[in-house]
């Protein structure tokens, strides 16, 4: 929703500065001094869009360049999924990686010369040649890396003698987590139906949290996605700030080379509500903790017509701190840990062992059948390896 919001945007302002720079609009805009405002406010549109673009996406890009000099067996099968047809090896995959991320970097930079240029100096005193080129790369790499993974050996099919069997060659996102709980023996169980740790307005249970997520909040959320196998800490961090910081200072920068009072406002109240909305990033990974580990939905069931997702977001938009302390106070409540699953053996068509209630092939509907085994399910703890018994 929100890249379709960012497209329609980028495709109305370019399509009002492609009238302008045609002359088509010059019975509307009948004075020069009104074709240049007009010519000007579209400009920095677009510019802060597509700098607010490369913003967002390169603290992931950044990572990956870090997975790709540390190139470690889990960080290659990550590269593998995201760059590789398949996810499987490639010929001289290293080196190809290296192409498609180096060129995704050069197009953020130049994303940034031209963002540069364009604040830095008036209209009447912008080098056109510097304009031109930062244009022409920021253009070109995207476009290159993308012909490059298609042409190159990661977009073609090679045979591999490599069997990802083991959990360690899954992705985080591909694996399925628990909540899970110690009884009075001190052993590990299982939660099935995990509860949130208080209500949402219930600072009080945890003042140590309710002071983390007030005075330093993007670095809690960081490390609660981290906590909660949603991805890198500091990837998250730096991307929730970008979120809510980065519209406020581009457009309200780039309103300063608009001459009309209006079209300044305008811009000024655009950037404050795009950071405003920055938050809805929170609600997104609110909605994915609950799905994931099967949290109930919110008490009033009559908000938002219903919709449990756009109460969750409501709640990050309306009462940022009290949502994410929420969230950190159930995740250091319960322990989380995997559902583990032994993975299918392709050449023999055979399962090896495997529990069925981690099977991936049951749904809710299904397990809700299956009698559990009058022994509980439980989970020895030895040297920070949780195994089931």
């Amino acid at each position: 929703m929100a890249l379709l919001l960012w497209i329609t945007c980028v495709i109305i302002s370019g399509a009002i500065l492609f009238l302008v720079m045609t002359g088509m609009l010059n019975r509307i805009l009948t004075k020069k001094s009104q074709r240049d405002e007009w010519f000007e406010a579209n400009n920095q549109i677009l510019n802060a869009l597509f700098t607010l673009m490369c913003l967002y996406q390169h603290p992931k890009r950044f990572y990956h360049l870090v997975l790709l000099l540390r190139w470690k067996q889990e960080d290659i099968t990550i590269l593998r999924n995201l760059y590789c047809k398949n996810g499987n090896p490639k010929p001289h995959e290293f080196f190809h990686m290296m192409v498609v991320i180096v060129l995704l970097h050069v197009n953020c930079f130049a994303q940034y010369a031209l963002c540069s240029l364009n604040l830095g100096f008036d209209r009447s005193k912008r080098p056109a040649v510097g304009v031109g080129i930062c244009i022409s790369i920021a253009i070109a790499a995207p476009i290159f890396a993308g012909l490059y993974c298609f042409v190159s050996p990661l977009g073609k099919e090679y045979e591999s003698d490599e069997v990802h069997c083991s959990t360690s060659s899954r992705l985080p996102s591909e694996m399925s987590f628990s909540f899970a709980s110690r009884n009075d023996h001190g052993l590990v169980v299982i939660e099935y139906a995990p509860e949130w740790r208080g209500g949402l307005f219930d600072l009080k249970q945890n003042l140590s949290v309710a002071y983390q997520t007030l005075f330093c909040g993007f670095c809690t959320f960081g490390r609660n996605m981290k906590r909660l196998h949603f991805g890198n800490i500091y990837v998250h961090i730096s991307t929730f700030f970008l979120f809510c910081m980065a519209p406020f200072c581009i457009f309200n920068l780039a309103a300063l080379h608009i001459d009309d009072e209006n079209l300044r406002r305008i811009m000024g109240f655009i950037g404050i509500l795009l950071s405003v909305f920055g938050l809805l990033y929170g609600g997104y990974w609110r909605i994915q903790m609950r799905k994931r580990f099967n949290l109930p939905p919110n008490n009033n069931s009559k908000l938002c017509c219903g919709n449990q997702n756009v109460r969750d977001c409501m709640q990050w938009l309306l009462c940022c701190w009290c949502s994410l302390a929420q969230e950190v106070r159930t995740v250091e409540f319960y322990d989380i840990v995997e559902d583990k699953f032994s993975c299918k053996n392709q050449n023999h068509g055979m399962f090896n062992s495997s529990s069925l209630w981690s099977s991936p092939s049951l749904s809710k509907k299904q397990k809700n059948h299956v009698m559990e085994a009058p022994i509980a399910l439980r989970i020895n703890v030895e040297d920070s390896v949780i195994r089931r018994t």
